[in-house]
């Protein structure tokens, strides 16, 4: 039997090989590439990314070698854009060139390549988005607020247990309501078995689709023909993401079926979808959109809730100014609901603000070019992984002064209007894969913002002699990382 030792000994070989041949390949480039750090012999740039954090790493890069900077990992190019009007230009202006997404071979061992997040730019694509626009575009997304308030209403009164976990509360009313909208289903905190497994399947998804973590089966694909155990780590749950999945993709899918048949069902898309003729392939789609809807919109509301609620402790004014402004406009003793939010223009720069003071997926989601393209004089090559580093682009002093503060006025006029428009935030993506569920998100979060700052009070916890715990902000990483 070959060792472990003497395998990986040889996969280590056939790695250097492969690195040097690609390296020493000519190249024939007219312009130059954009610049960036020196690379390493064999393992280009890999070495020197702070792994936990590598937004931080290309944030460094930027104010090195300017708003685009060229990496190589692994023989894989990457663009990094640290310049909201370099990502404008490049993704928005030049959609059709940047809108393909890289192949992330482990998305496909994971079993989640169905999500609409990682396909590439094609037929596929298009009818995802199609039924995407159907769904939660802006008009549809507004005629759930009566979902919206009785599931913020629940949030409030699950917060105001004090033995709650304040975390974990934000996750469930962000997974409950988006598995109400999206299959009727009623879910019941984190023992639901839907919820659970989802939160499950997001984990392991943390751990296996960075793009950083997936560079070595990009660049060297017969790695993937090695059994799961060679690598240890994060890949030796793949074959249980697999199953999670596949679960989540049929038995949601068929309750509703089930439910329609009996007449028990409640609204859904889903339900919606399948009270019309559709085929099998058809269904198949709507499995991997409904799905996809879930898994990311549960972590990224149930983020942007949870840093809103650190913002409110460590900013007690933002708190105030916010919850006047709410007295202002909501009169006769009742709770506010969307009606009312074009009264209240500094709790939507609060909701600016919680985005850009720590966005959600610090890396977005990377992109990759579909064909050579020349920018400001560089070259950037066909099939390179281009990322919009959006923790540079909150942190652009230009822009933002005083970027790392919390500062919601910042996005007002001097007449207190807003100046940009909530889904045209850089959180939400650029071109062609702009955040198709922005709309959503955006009433989602306002509601259960508005809820609880006009019922709750938000302060520091205190210990046994009641004296005030201090908070020191912690950020953990996440899928795009």
């Amino acid at each position: 039997m070959i060792s472990t030792h003497i395998l990986a000994s040889g996969i280590s070989c056939i790695v250097a090989l492969v690195v040097v041949a690609r390296l020493t390949r000519k190249r024939a480039y007219h312009l130059p590439l954009p610049p960036g750090p020196p690379p390493l012999p064999f393992l280009g740039n890999a070495l020197q990314l702070d792994t936990k954090r590598p937004w931080l790493t290309y944030t460094a890069w930027g104010k090195t070698y300017g708003k685009i900077v060229y990496c190589r990992t692994f023989g894989i190019n990457f663009i990094i854009i640290n310049s909201e009007a370099t990502a404008r230009e490049l993704l928005d202006r030049r959609s059709g060139n940047y809108s393909s997404r890289p192949i992330i071979p482990t998305s496909e061992l994971a079993g989640v390549d169905f999500n609409t997040v990682f396909l590439p730019y094609g037929e596929t694509l298009r009818r995802h988005r199609k039924i995407f626009h159907q769904v939660l575009r802006a008009d549809v997304s507004a005629s759930h607020h009566e979902m919206y308030s009785r599931h913020a209403n629940e949030l409030v009164v699950n917060l105001l247990d004090v033995t709650s976990d304040w975390q974990h509360q934000t996750e469930i009313y962000a997974a409950s309501l988006i598995m109400a909208v999206t299959y009727g289903h009623h879910a019941h905190g984190h023992e639901d078995p839907f919820l659970s497994r989802a939160r499950e399947l997001f984990d392991i998804g943390e751990h296996v689709a960075s793009p950083e973590k997936s560079g070595m089966l990009i660049a060297f694909p017969f790695l993937k023909n090695l059994p799961l155990w060679c690598f240890g780590g994060a890949f030796s749950l793949m074959g249980r993401s697999r199953e999670l999945a596949q679960q989540l993709l049929i038995e949601p899918f068929n309750e509703v079926k089930a439910q329609m048949a009996n007449g028990t069902a409640s609204y859904s898309l889903v339900a919606d979808f399948l009270s019309q003729a559709h085929d099998n392939a058809d269904e198949d789609t709507m499995k991997a959109v409904a799905l996809t809807g879930y898994l990311v919109g549960m972590d990224t509301t149930a983020s942007a809730l949870q840093t809103f609620l650190l913002a409110m402790v460590l900013y007690p004014d933002v708190q105030a100014r916010a919850r006047a402004e709410i007295d202002q406009a909501v009169k006769h003793d009742r709770m506010p609901c969307l009606d009312d939010r074009a009264s209240m223009p500094y709790l939507d720069a609060i909701l600016r603000e919680v985005l850009r003071w720590h966005p959600v997926v610090p890396l977005g989601i990377p992109h990759a070019t579909s064909n050579d393209d020349v920018y400001d004089g560089y070259f950037i090559p066909k099939g390179a992984m281009v990322m919009v580093n959006q923790w540079a682009l909150s942190r652009d002093e230009d822009i933002f002064p005083d970027a790392s503060r919390f500062v919601p006025s910042r996005h007002l006029t001097v007449d207190g209007k807003l100046k940009d428009p909530f889904v045209n935030h850089f959180a939400f993506g650029h071109g062609r894969r702009i955040c198709p569920g922005r709309w959503f998100a955006e009433n989602s979060l306002w509601t259960a913002t508005v809820a609880i700052l006009a019922v709750l009070r938000i302060n520091h916890a205190k210990d046994s002699n009641g004296n005030k715990i201090e908070v020191k902000p912690e950020f953990t990483t996440g899928l795009a990382v």
